[in-house]
């Protein structure tokens, strides 16, 4: 295919743009979301295409397939302009109310059909019957009309919907599709289901799958059933070749294909994908001679093997497992294949689409020797195997960093198209300046949520005990996968005194770097040592640790676990989250939205962020962090593409390359200072008033009486007929409000049935209001006080600290982001992405809000969105009454099985007499 100079020159224009593994598609053709993958087949929704090619600015998709992705649609699209379509990476892309601004594509000309809305198989000039493949100079056009066993060409690219081809290929005429001419032997003209077609200059290219072999013409045919000039896989153009690949000998040699399946060329060398053998072969020179063998074979470590995934040979094993298998680094797999389905150079660099594999690997040189690694991995994370499956879907969800089986490529000098089949869309991946790494758009609360764990010590003391922490795999014997650190009691010791040297032991370890898996910190009041994982998210759970002591020894230690816990995933982002980018040379500069500003602003700094082409508002930019808001907008899909756009003040404007954001209904985080967590939270208290909760559950039953005592003042509520338990909690509400000389006021928490009320009086006198309840025996509504009496008055929103800390069933207050949308409807309205949140009312997640603090039960009074904040949430928390004194009491709150980062926070309870020091 051609290489014209307006490639080039946007090529030297982004000079410093690359791929990198991990990263994500930047737009996608053929659907209105990343991760629609909508079956409707149209003008601009496509079904499970294959087949792919570029030139002159138009874009050619098949739109059937041989893999069983449905639906198969028998039609060949042909978008013209479609550079037009794509917004250049560098562009500022304007802000409207379009869904997704790189979801692009709307198809000019349909052949194989009379229109857009039809999917018929057919045997004529103009129909098809499942087609694969397409192949394109800019003026020439062919098709591997696969299942009709033929190749059609247009002498020119079609302008009419369903326009008849000039020529047929492989039949005599157009009205016949027999295999290799009706016999088994294969001739010169004939073709058994081809499945690659590629024009280079004044040559076609036929991947003749099922005749295993190549076949060449050197001027492109004029003429129905014209012969080929070269063979390459068979020594002759009448070499028998088996009809099903299980029939075939499983030898690879140089000069020997099995189920070839494309064929292209970079006008110097040749590529062939060799399914059959999971490889790529390499001719240097366009062969022109039959049978000629390849000089190099990519996927495999010789010529003469073909398994797939075949590490052996390609670099030294790791050893092998109790039950004798060899094992490989990871690394290795970056040389290896599983049913390839395409090749294709751009003069410098190799694409393969490694379908089996679910990835495209990429090699920044044309491969020279045998078995090369590539350079890249795009739709799989590092050096990953089919990492799109599950048990549950075999292909996985789609993401815009993923493919699943993809089949075939296309490069337009600054964009890599690659059709996903099964996600019936074409991804299209933009090089970029490699800033923002994999995971690089993380919740801006979380930010990384650690595992951790604890040992806390206990027993008495006796000198020369001996005490034994082992961190890392309990059957390792290499130490650098397990370390132990040991303590021998002295004369007079102390539990601060042990606690303080294993802390010290851990982080002064491996010549002062630090345990490789874990940092320890102290919390000295309980005698306990904290380990957290070196390593953020769910991977942290993995860590293993335990203690032992010496025989006889008194002293006790008590792990929390047998692993490390609470590492989560904060990459996974609800809409309308706060978010932080994080990468290098963002900006050139650090600047921050003017404080109380509304909307926020889209451009800061010279930076522009774009989720699925979206501007997004930003509240900081720097050189290594951008804080940002995800829009609301993107709850339709479970994956969006995310770049930046950088104008520097210079006046060169750079892109980032696209990372994908998955997408979740909601996954917490908790504002909180920075450092190493567990972090310091920014805990405030609810309320200069004293304040008690009434819990209203069960049933209304008609005729039961609800009774709330508050000292010697009772205030009931006769259940009526269809009364339901909030319209018992605003009865007594009502009651109790309904009295001028009450000490307290009733409201609700806004969270379940929970009647809350706050002393009229500020201050300590507020406190000590003896709350009760009182329903009958047999009554089936349950009023439960969570408190015997008004507590904890404070200065409301006046941070927790070590001198001033929360109390046992104190209401406390935390902000978070990436709790998801909010009920009831009318709350949802004021949502507007940037903009400050202007509901008034009550407003509450969709999905329920539980809370741990010390590890008992937080009840979760109210959560819900912050009037006058962006994206941010305020979550009120009431403590349990017998939560025991901690300087660095640990609490997360949690959404299904989201659970946010871990914070810490300061208690003091009364009634143990202790006072809390850090």
């Amino acid at each position: 295919m051609r290489v014209f100079v307006g490639s080039l020159l946007i090529a030297g224009l982004c000079s410093g743009a690359e791929f990198f593994s991990g990263m994500a598609a930047r737009a996608v053709i053929g659907q209105r979301t990343f991760t629609a993958q909508q079956p409707a087949s149209d003008q601009e929704v496509i079904g499970a295409a294959s087949g792919i090619a570029y030139a002159n600015g138009t874009l050619i998709v098949v739109d059937d397939n041989r893999v069983s992705a449905l639906p198969r649609n028998n039609r060949i699209l042909i978008y013209r302009n479609i550079r037009q379509a794509i917004p250049n990476p560098t562009d500022e892309i304007p802000i409207n109310n379009i869904r997704c601004q790189v979801c692009v594509g709307k198809a000019d000309q349909v052949l194989g059909q009379p229109d857009f809305t039809k999917n018929e198989v057919n045997l004529s000039r103009s129909g098809m019957q499942h087609p694969t493949s397409v192949a394109t100079d800019g003026r020439i056009l062919a098709v591997a009309d696969t299942d009709n066993n033929r190749v059609l060409i247009w002498n020119s690219i079609p302008t009419q919907n369903n326009q008849p081809a000039d020529i047929v290929l492989g039949q005599p005429d157009f009205t016949t599709a027999r295999a290799n001419e009706g016999g088994q032997l294969p001739t010169q003209r004939s073709f058994r289901g081809p499945q690659g077609v590629w024009i280079q200059g004044t040559r076609l290219f036929v991947a003749d799958t099922s005749n295993n072999r190549i076949l060449i013409w050197r001027t492109i045919p004029t003429q129905n059933y014209q012969p080929a000039d070269v063979v390459l896989g068979q020594s002759s153009f009448t070499a028998f070749a088996p009809q099903d690949l299980s029939a075939s000998s499983f030898q690879p040699k140089a000069n020997t294909l099995l189920t070839p399946v494309s064929v292209t060329s970079d006008g110097t060398r040749v590529f062939v994908s060799d399914l059959g053998y999971n490889r790529v072969l390499v001719w240097n020179r366009i062969p022109d001679t039959n049978g000629a063998s390849a000089d190099v074979v990519i996927g495999q470590a010789n010529m003469d093997s073909g398994e797939a995934n075949d590490a052996k040979g390609v670099c030294p094993d790791q050893g092998t497992t109790v039950d004798n298998v060899t094992t490989y680094p990871a690394e290795c797999y970056r040389a290896t294949m599983d049913f390839p389905r395409y090749a294709l150079s751009d003069g410098t660099r190799l694409f393969i689409a490694d379908g089996g594999n679910d990835r495209i690997l990429i090699y920044n040189t044309i491969p020279t020797r045998n078995g090369q690694r590539a350079d890249v991995i795009v739709g799989q994370i590092a050096s990953n195997l089919n990492q799109v499956s599950d048990s549950a879907n075999p292909l996985g969800r789609a993401s815009s960093d993923s493919v699943a089986a993809p089949m075939s490529l296309a490069w337009d000098g600054e964009n890599l198209y690659v059709s996903d089949p099964f996600r019936r869309r074409i991804l299209v991946f933009t090089p970029g300046e490699v800033n923002v790494p994999y995971t690089g758009v993380r919740n801006l609360f979380s930010k990384d949520v650690f595992a951790i764990g604890t040992i806390t010590l206990g027993g008495t003391l006796k000198e020369n005990d001996e005490l034994t922490l082992k961190i890392g795999d309990p059957d390792a014997t290499d130490a650098k996968k397990q370390r132990e650190y040991k303590y021998k009691v002295v004369k007079d010791d102390s539990f601060t005194n042990i606690v303080n040297a294993f802390v010290t032991l851990i982080n002064s370890s491996n010549n002062n770097a630090g345990d490789p898996q874990v940092l320890a910190t102290p919390n000295l009041l309980f005698g306990t040592i904290v380990l957290t994982s070196r390593i953020s998210g769910e991977e942290g759970n993995s860590v293993e640790f335990s203690t032992s002591t010496s025989d006889g020894a008194t002293i006790v230690s008590t792990t929390s676990g047998a692993t490390l816990s609470g590492g989560r995933d904060a990459a996974k982002i609800a809409p309308g989250t706060l978010v932080t980018i994080l990468g290098d040379n963002l900006s050139d500069e650090t600047v921050s939205a003017p404080e109380g500003i509304d909307p926020l602003p889209k451009d800061l700094g010279g930076v522009q962020v774009y989720f699925d082409g979206i501007r997004a508002p930003l509240l900081m930019v720097s050189p290594t962090e951008i804080r940002a808001q995800v829009p609301w907008e993107v709850s339709d899909a479970n994956s969006i593409s995310a770049y930046v756009r950088i104008r520097r003040k210079s006046g060169l404007v750079v892109s980032t390359a696209a990372v994908a954001v998955p997408i979740i209904f909601q996954n917490p985080g908790i504002l909180a200072e920075d450092g190493t967590d567990p972090r310091p939270g920014i805990v405030t208290h609810f309320s200069s008033n004293a304040t008690a909760t009434v819990s209203i559950d069960g049933t209304a039953n008609p005729n039961d009486v609800a009774v709330v005592v508050i000292e010697d003042r009772e205030y009931s509520y006769t259940v009526k007929e269809n009364d339901t338990l909030e319209s018992i909690l605003n009865g007594l509400i009502a009651a109790i409000n309904a009295n001028p000389e009450e000490k307290v006021e009733a409201f609700t928490s806004g969270v379940f049935t929970r009647l809350r009320l706050r002393a009229k009086v500020a201050g300590p006198e507020g406190n000590g209001i003896k709350i009760s309840t009182r329903v009958a025996d047999t009554a089936q509504v349950i009023l439960t006080a969570t408190n015997s009496e008004t507590c904890c008055a404070n200065s409301g929103g006046s941070r927790v600290t070590i001198d001033n800390p929360a109390l046992p069933g104190e209401t406390i207050v935390v902000l978070a982001t990436g709790l998801g949308f909010v009920d009831p409807q009318e709350a949802v309205a004021p949502l507007a992405t940037g903009f400050k949140y202007t509901f008034q009312g009550i407003n509450r997640p969709k999905e329920f809000v539980s809370s741990l603090a010390a590890a008992k039960t937080a009840n979760v009074l109210y959560s819900g969105l912050a009037p006058g904040l962006v994206g941010i949430y305020e979550v009120h928390l009431e403590l349990n009454s017998d939560i025991p004194t901690n300087p660095a009491t640990q609490l997360t709150i949690a959404q299904d099985i989201y659970v946010s980062n871990i914070i810490t926070f300061p208690v003091f309870n009364p009634r143990e007499g202790s006072t809390v020091t850090p």
